[in-house]
This record gives C-alpha cells, sequence and structure tokens, in this order.
C-alpha cells in the first residue's frame, strides 16, 4: 500500500526510523525542491545529535542543497537548507 505525502517547507523527522533517515532526506529535498520550494526546514531534534549529524550529511551530499544551517529558534533541533531550482 503506497501512500501519498504532501510535500511542505517543512518535515518533521521524528515519524521516521533513525536507518531510514538519510534516504528520507534525499528523496524529501527531490520532492521540495521539484514543488518549486527553495527554503525548507528539517526539524530532527536535539538529543546527542546523531539524527542532525544523518540529517546534515545527507544534505551537504545533496546536488540540490545549496546551502544549510541550525536552525537558531531551534536550539539544534532543526536545519534549514537552501534548493537550487528543479531541473525543468
Amino acid at each position: 500500500m503506497a501512500f501519498h505525502v504532501p510535500i511542505e517547507a517543512e518535515i518533521d523527522l521524528h515519524a521516521f526510523a533513525p536507518a531510514d533517515i538519510k534516504s528520507v532526506v534525499q528523496e524529501y529535498i527531490d520532492a521540495a525542491a521539484a514543488a518549486g520550494f527553495r527554503e525548507v526546514r528539517l526539524v530532527h531534534g536535539r538529543g546527542r545529535g546523531v539524527q542532525r549529524a544523518i540529517v546534515q550529511q545527507a544534505l551537504e551530499d545533496h546536488p540540490r542543497v545549496l546551502e544549510l544551517w541550525d536552525d537558531p529558534a531551534a536550539h539544534l533541533g532543526a536545519t534549514i537548507a537552501i534548493l537550487s531550482r528543479a531541473p525543468t
């Protein structure tokens, strides 16, 4: 059974298993760029920083991510990324 998840400017990654985070981030960035988003926010939580590191590494490796930084309002609990436009 497939589910349709609407693409928004923010994704909360708490619902995903740590082993799935990298692929979820990659697919989300592709879909967000295709939907025309230029800035997205990925909520990963604070904790020990393991999930934050996975998210930021996936973002750094993604060709559509131009820039990323910790969301200062989230106290290391979220990352903001600037995306390039999807190819037409």
